[in-house]
């Protein structure tokens, strides 16, 4: 977390933490659309640095607590996954439900995580 800070500040980006787990389907999905879409891929490297936290409970490990807590605990609030964006200074500029990008066809959660991302851009 601290390198994708680090990393925001010297390229003058944003920072999207993606709050997931690999047992959950919907966060793998999701993952998809951060990994393999051409279109979120391009603003993605124009404009924020990506921060995959491991929010796994299972086996009463709580990975990641502190930070989880630190934005609010966003996965109380809206479930897995969940995104939050911060500025390059750390500060919490938003937190989203993802449940509201689920669609039936991965070119629409694409776009949907598309929009999202366009919106918090830096403005340059």
């Amino acid at each position: 977390m601290a390198q994708g800070l680090t990393r925001a500040r010297s390229e003058g980006k944003r920072v999207v933490l993606l709050f997931g787990a690999n047992w959950c389907p919907w966060c793998r999905r999701l993952h998809h659309a951060f990994a393999d879409d051409a279109g979120v891929i391009a603003i993605l490297r124009g404009s924020f640095v990506l921060v995959y936290v491991d929010a796994n409970t299972r086996n009463d490990k709580k990975r990641n607590a502190d930070l989880i807590a630190r934005y609010g605990d966003p996965l109380q609030k809206y479930g897995l996954p969940a995104i939050v964006v911060l500025e390059t200074d750390g500060r919490q500029l938003t937190t989203q439900e993802t449940a509201s990008w689920a669609a039936p066809a991965d070119e629409e959660v694409a776009r949907r995580v598309a929009a999202f991302l366009a919106a918090w851009a830096p403005r340059r």
